[in-house]
């Protein structure tokens, strides 16, 4: 089975990044001292924001106290390419630091975007819609579902589920969750509306300050006080039950309801035999 084996991939590759990490604390020979002019960002990363302050925070720290976990590079041809760690290497950028202490390791471009994509799942430093992506690249990637995901990464299925749902919002609606305008709690109650409603409940909570609650309580009312749609209150409803156990009687699986009657086939064979009776008749 194609996902069955991908998925054992996912895990393989988390099991390997973990690998690096411990093979670290016990051969200090692993770890090598790099230049940091020679190391390039991971094209792949997913991680588009990054806050200033807390870099200038952890900037400090490793001024302080050195970097305590070493960031994971690949060699290339003309020096190195982070793997893992890209706040670790701007932070120490921003120390002025010449140097940084690297575990170097094999990779290819397919292991650097998957090890970019897990390592800040599991560090959790990515926002929301960009956590979003990242599930939604590895679902693609391994072609697993989304409950195979959430046992190799340690996280519900229901917050997989919830986190993708917000990838359906508008762009404006994104962007106002990306610059903390609104929650997370908020824009997902906001999935399912249009985009012109999303707007007008974006710009009503940051207007009014509206709670997750108040905002469900306003999107309920909504959809109560929307028409009701006439033409659906008027489809007609048929009794297709001689007809249905006629087909069900020739080898045909049939389905009924209201004024629709479904036939479904196993084979051409079928089509073509059903074609003759019809003609026949």
């Amino acid at each position: 089975m194609k996902s069955q084996a991908l998925g054992r991939g996912l895990d393989a590759l988390l099991g390997e990044m973990d690998e690096a990490y411990e093979n670290e604390s016990t051969q200090k020979d692993t770890v090598s001292e790099i230049l940091l002019k020679d190391i390039r960002p991971n094209p792949f990363q997913p991680r588009k924001t990054f806050d200033e302050e807390s870099l200038l925070e952890l900037s400090e720290s490793i001024k302080n106290d050195g970097l305590l976990q070493p960031i994971v590079v690949t060699e290339d041809i003309d020096g190195y390419v982070l793997i893992a760690g890209e706040r670790r290497l701007r932070a120490s950028k921003l120390a002025k630091l010449k140097t940084i202490r690297c575990i170097v390791i094999t990779s290819d471009n397919e292991k650097m975007r998957q090890f970019a994509l897990i390592e800040n799942i599991q560090r959790e430093e990515l926002n929301s819609i960009e956590l979003a992506e990242a599930y939604e690249e590895l679902i693609k990637l391994h072609e697993i579902t989304h409950e195979e995901l959430s046992k190799m990464i340690h996280k519900s299925r229901t917050h997989i589920t919830n986190t993708l749902r917000l990838l359906q919002l508008s762009q404006k609606t994104q962007k106002a969750l990306l610059d903390k305008k609104i929650t997370a709690g908020h824009a997902k109650v906001l999935v399912g509306l249009d985009e012109k409603q999303q707007q007008l409940m974006v710009n009503s909570i940051i207007g009014q300050k509206l709670s997750v609650r108040e905002v469900e309580a306003t999107i309920k009312n909504m959809k109560d006080d929307e028409p009701v749609d006439k033409y659906k209150e008027t489809i007609p409803s048929f009794d297709f039950s001689k007809l249905q156990n006629k087909l069900n009687n020739f080898g045909l699986e049939a389905k009924s309801s209201k004024n629709k009657i479904t036939i479904e086939f196993d084979n051409e064979s079928q089509i073509n035999s059903f074609i003759d009776l019809f003609l026949k008749n």
